[in-house]
């Protein structure tokens, strides 16, 4: 028998998930004609009325591995997707799709939207606008935490990108600083062009020049964005007085490759990161950085979930999660 969900229902009679939801639960406020119609179609396409969920399935999406192999990210956004589906009595299981083998993705993909049985927290970091076409349509519940598609309507659970970067580079300015640069990765997920904007906004409210020299792109890990960085002040002896660097693990680097150049941190130029992972608290020194909650990110998803079982609706919401800004001792005051 056919796994069959309420979207297909929904997409074969032209009706609204919600309304096909309400007529299958026998719930007031349904046409009867209505209900007779959907009631009959789901019967014919071998519709079984699913309860609850059996796990909940967390669904990595690798494409290059440049971001999540060396990011502790997720880990964090794991821990919250167990511990709420705990609370609803549910397991947690893992699964990773290796978007580069196009044809096994695609098929890897089919299953797990089709099986009913699981709800999918699917994790976005990596995944680029085509990729999202691999999950379109899902009969599963289906949540993406940290990315979003703009042309496919899933629920998602995001960060303030460009806000959280216009509050530390707007941080800096009222500090005194009037030339700060901008590190960025060379790998483009869809969170980076979003900070780099918030950059871009925050410089020219405060009414300061960017300098296309102090944009730095490097690599997305610790030893290639120490490497890129290395290059980059072999060739350019003028530093910014700041930068801002797209997230703490390219932040590493770089302060490694200043360090051993005898470039001090923060008496020769400051650096604010962003996601505050584990050792940005005890690096030397102490990382400024943007505080992301992936944790909450991982409850919320779960909750959202189960949220589409219960009460299904005819639309789909991006949460927007801010960020904490976390002042530490990288950042001289001017």
């Amino acid at each position: 028998m056919r796994n069959v969900g309420v979207r297909e229902i929904s997409r074969i009679t032209g009706f609204s998930p919600a309304t096909v939801s309400n007529a299958l639960n026998n719930k007031r406020g349904v046409n009867k004609d209505t209900a007779e119609t959907i009631r009959r179609v789901a019967k014919e396409l071998g519709y079984e009325r699913t309860e609850r969920l059996d796990h909940i399935r967390f669904v990595l999406a690798r494409k290059s591995g440049k971001i999540l192999d060396e990011g502790t990210f997720h880990p964090g956004v794991i821990e919250g997707v167990e511990r709420v589906a705990a609370q609803y009595k549910l397991q947690t299981t893992f699964t990773t799709v290796e978007l580069g083998n196009r044809d096994a993705a695609a098929k890897q993909a089919y299953e797990i939207t089709r099986d009913m049985s699981n709800g999918i927290v699917l994790l976005g970091t990596e995944m680029a606008e085509e990729d999202y076409a691999l999950f379109r349509d899902p009969q599963a519940p289906l949540v993406v935490v940290d990315g979003w598609s703009d042309r496919y309507f899933f629920e998602s659970v995001v960060t303030q990108n460009e806000n959280s970067v216009f509050r530390a580079v707007t941080y800096l300015a009222e500090h005194g600083h009037r030339e700060i640069g901008y590190i960025a990765g060379n790998y483009r997920i869809k969170n980076f062009p979003l900070r780099e904007r918030g950059y871009r906004r925050a410089m020219r409210e405060a009414g300061l020049e960017i300098n296309p020299e102090w944009r730095v792109e490097v690599g997305t890990t610790v030893n290639t964005s120490y490497d890129a960085m290395k290059m980059w002040l072999a060739a350019n002896p003028k530093l910014p007085t700041a930068f801002f660097v797209e997230n703490d693990i390219m932040a590493l680097g770089c302060m490694r490759a200043m360090a051993e150049r005898g470039i001090r941190i923060p008496e020769d130029v400051s650096v604010i990161g962003f996601d505050d992972l584990p050792y940005a608290s005890i690096c030397n020194p102490p990382l400024t950085t943007a505080r992301v909650p992936n944790r909450e990110m991982g409850e919320i998803a779960v909750h959202r979930l189960m949220e589409q079982i219960r009460e299904p609706r005819d639309y789909t919401c991006v949460t927007h999660l801010s960020t904490t800004f976390v002042e530490r001792q990288s950042v001289k005051f001017l």
